[in-house]
């Protein structure tokens, strides 16, 4: 039996944004800095996937100093992001509501920024469905926790005082996160995964968080119990 089920964010309980709008917050991430007409090729390393190396070759090549860079980046990431849930333009999945039945401790483990993480939860007002959720902090030192490190997964299962949980991801970097810290995994195959094969093996496949409640050791509170209706949508 799961102690408790863990969730990725993007891609999993919200949808993602288009990464145009990563773009214009990277672009404007050089701007406020000074860098008015950067190389759009050091741009394009600092939108997603960014490493400690990217920064400091980016960061080098403008005399910037590589923790106000990738501060400044992740500031505005969060901010472009966040301006996109108020707006409507990233929201959560329809079957969002599915995981109010499981009757275990919920968290949340994001390499996205903290920041943005807090705001989307407190917008949606779900705040407290969560037990703990935790993005990245805006500074380097999190590059190298981000997953597929455990370091997140594990910090949340400590703070959750679990052992056992299920970690419900829809890329390869969490189910090896979750492999990582020796604990069971469900890939889940949206719209933006239909052909994408998971690497390493996932314990679980689902389509969508309606089929977690349906996995052998997921335990799912009766439907009529459930409060809270629509808060998620």
């Amino acid at each position: 039996m799961y102690d408790s089920v863990i969730f990725d964010h993007d891609g999993v309980l919200t949808t993602l944004v288009d990464i145009s709008l990563l773009h214009d917050a990277t672009w404007a991430a050089f701007d406020e800095l000074g860098v008015t007409d950067p190389d759009p090729d050091h741009v394009e390393q600092m939108v997603i996937n960014v490493s400690p190396e990217d920064v400091h070759t980016v960061a080098g090549t403008y005399d910037l100093d590589p923790e106000t860079l990738f501060r400044t980046r992740d500031e505005f990431s969060s901010s472009y992001q966040c301006a996109a849930v108020r707006d409507g333009r990233k929201v959560p999945y329809d079957d969002f509501d599915a995981i109010r039945r499981i009757d275990a401790p919920l968290g949340i483990v994001s390499s996205n920024q903290q920041e943005t993480i807090d705001f989307i939860l407190s917008h949606l007002d779900v705040t407290d469905l969560f037990g703990v959720a935790y993005g990245r902090e805006p500074a380097m030192s999190s590059l190298h926790r981000k997953k597929p490190e455990p370091y997140y997964l594990e910090q949340a299962m400590s703070a959750l005082g679990v052992e056992s949980p299920l970690f419900v991801g829809d890329s390869d970097v969490d189910i090896a996160a979750a492999e990582a810290a020796g604990v069971d995994s469900a890939f889940i195959r949206r719209g933006h995964r239909a052909d994408h094969t998971p690497s390493p093996d996932p314990t679980h496949e689902v389509a969508g968080l309606d089929d977690l409640l349906a996995i052998d050791g997921v335990p799912v509170a009766d439907e009529t119990t459930v409060a809270g209706g629509e808060g998620g949508r």
